[in-house]
């Protein structure tokens, strides 16, 4: 494949910009009018509790909270963006119904807000779907974001932070995982140059591979009438019977 896939858009730095913004004017409104939006949050195992799955990520508990999640928040969304334009809407979505909802199934019996399982969620995707992809480039892209945000894994456990939402971490990690097998970015593949490369190749159908056996050793398959017929020495043999007559010229030569 070509680079041209990597182009650079409005999109790259608008998204990000945008959702980063909505969560900061979502939180000046909670202290500015003094909103309870903790309550909307996802509480495990409880019907009212699932509201959050869609919420919760937009609801944070105060302005450390918030500044923590920003700025991965925007460097992830913009990379997502970048090399995956295809797939990155759905990837932001369906991150936050899949995520928020083991959230739910799993979580202890409190209110999970905070959109650090959408970032766990950005950080798995990347980094599997560009070791799945084998381009280098998204290789390169999966170890950055290794070099950057590895520390992250640890609290995807219990009792590291009992302050934090371990359970939503874990849920944001699965996800992204799961969303890195399911889509596809057969734009990242390598071109077929080959008959051998194609899937529905058949070696046994193939006029060179027939020449091998299965251990890989050579076998003349070709016929003996096929060797004739390839034998330069065949267009000089013949079974018509020739008759040579000589004769002798007045000057002494033969013909």
């Amino acid at each position: 494949m070509n680079d041209n896939h990597f182009k650079f858009s409005n999109a790259i730095i608008g998204l990000p910009a945008f959702f980063v913004l909505l969560l900061w004017i979502i939180y000046w409104m909670q202290i500015r009018f003094d909103f309870d939006f903790y309550q909307h949050g996802i509480y495990p195992r409880d019907f009212s509790g699932l509201q959050g799955v869609l919420f919760s990520p937009f609801i944070h508990e105060n302005l450390e909270h918030l500044y923590n999640n920003s700025i991965p928040l925007f460097v992830l969304l913009a990379a997502l963006q970048f090399f995956y334009p295809k797939q990155s809407l759905a990837v932001i979505c369906y991150g936050i119904l899949f995520s928020g909802l083991i959230t739910w199934i799993i979580g202890r019996s409190n209110f999970h807000i905070g959109a650090s399982g959408l970032i766990y969620v950005l950080v798995s995707f990347i980094f599997f779907k560009g070791i799945q992809t084998k381009y280098y480039r998204l290789v390169a892209l999966s170890l950055s974001v290794i070099l950057l945000y590895g520390g992250m894994i640890w609290y995807i456990f219990p009792d590291v932070d009992a302050a934090i939402s371990w359970e939503g971490h874990l849920a944001g990690f699965i996800t992204g995982f799961g969303l890195s097998l399911y889509y596809k970015t057969p734009e990242y593949s390598k071109p077929i140059l080959y008959d051998w490369q194609k899937p529905d190749f058949d070696p046994q159908q193939d006029a060179f591979m027939k020449h091998f056996d299965e251990n890989g050793n050579f076998v003349n398959t070709e016929t003996e009438e096929e060797n004739e017929n390839n034998n330069p020495e065949s267009y000089f043999n013949s079974t018509i019977e020739v008759n040579y007559i000589v004769t002798k010229s007045e000057s002494g030569d033969k013909f």
